[in-house]
């Protein structure tokens, strides 16, 4: 979808160039007493494309980057997009969302949070979200109550 509003932002930004125009000048009318130039209509397109290059509204809000530490401890890097209309508290749940993943795939009981912070990133082009975390997955204990007891 990106390189296909890409390609219409190209198009049209290089229409200016030739000597006759890739738009006609011609109108659509809408009602008795409104009409829209073909000019216009691809004006609002061309914008709205580039928003949507730009802004990406179907693109996930956190970029995750996992790295496997040990057989059962995960490091995870985790970046928010740049531009944004919510989800700056999500990152915490997105580990979450990812250990329990990792459980469940691995067949452990359970996982352990083992260190977790959150700040900003100030780049040139503006300042962006980032998380970083380790978990540990770790095995069900038995319930034998006595078994604990052996060691001593």
């Amino acid at each position: 979808m990106r390189n296909i509003a890409a390609a219409l932002v190209a198009t049209v930004a290089l229409a200016g160039c030739g000597n006759s125009p890739l738009i006609p000048n011609e109108t659509i009318q809408l009602t008795a007493q409104k009409s829209v130039s073909l000019a216009s209509l691809a004006t609002v397109g061309v914008v709205a494309a580039a928003i949507y290059i730009v802004y990406d509204p179907l693109a996930p809000n956190w970029e995750i980057e996992e790295s496997k530490l040990s057989p059962d401890v995960y490091r995870f890097s985790m970046k928010m997009k740049r531009y944004h209309t919510g989800g700056a508290g999500e990152s915490v749940q997105v580990m979450k969302r990812r250990a329990s993943q990792l459980q469940y795939e691995n067949g452990f009981a359970s996982y352990q949070i083992l260190e977790y912070t959150e700040g900003i990133d100030s780049q040139t082009i503006g300042a962006r979200r980032v998380a970083e975390g380790t978990i540990r997955l770790v095995q069900r204990q038995d319930a034998d109550s006595f078994k604990l007891n052996e060691r001593y």
